[in-house]
């Protein structure tokens, strides 16, 4: 029982982590990274889809992303969801690739982006601590239940605080890492 709990919560502490990668991955840095457009939604013959399922994304250089659709008639829709995202792009189209050049970043965008990535990595550690704090109240219901000593629920507390430090400590190593991108001039 006490096993499940730990690694029922290692594992969600674990996707807490990824899901900051992930999040992190979108934040626009001064290079051209394909995941930076792959979460657009764009219009796909009456429903909104994500852009990777209707065009290919790739690096054509450090500083400019191609965006290659599959249909020609998506060429314009995929130009127009690109403009209307909020990430300041500008497409140009030359027949069915778009290419999406990357402005250089300024001292205050980067001060901005590197307080909302600070944002975002608190909320990966507020995530964690929920999961600490569901698996030490588990804990807590079987010791009452007298399913587990008071000692063994100590013991597993102290395990669970101690995964719940590691992946903090890997929350602030995602987090600095992004810093440093960002700061990159």
């Amino acid at each position: 029982m006490i096993e499940d709990i730990k690694k029922d919560a290692a594992t969600r502490m674990k996707k807490s982590v990824e899901s900051l990668r992930n999040d992190l991955r979108k934040v626009r840095t001064g290079r051209a990274h394909p995941s930076l457009l792959e979460s657009l939604s764009v219009e796909y013959y009456g429903s909104s889809v994500p852009l990777r399922q209707v065009a290919n994304i790739t690096v054509e250089d450090a500083r400019t992303l191609a965006v290659a659709p599959w249909e020609k008639p998506m060429v314009a829709v995929v130009e127009k969801a690109i403009i209307d995202s909020d990430l300041g792009l500008t497409p140009n189209s030359a027949g069915m690739v778009i290419r999406v050049p990357l402005p250089p970043l300024t001292e205050q965008r980067r001060r901005d982006l590197t307080r909302i990535v600070r944002n975002e990595a608190e909320g990966g550690r507020v995530a964690v601590r929920n999961i600490r704090r569901d698996a030490i109240g588990d804990l807590k219901e079987l010791q009452k239940e007298k399913l587990i000593s008071e000692d063994d629920e100590r013991r597993a507390q102290e395990e669970i605080q101690k995964l719940t430090d590691r992946f903090v400590a890997e929350i602030d190593e995602v987090l600095a890492e992004k810093e440093a991108e960002l700061m990159e001039i």
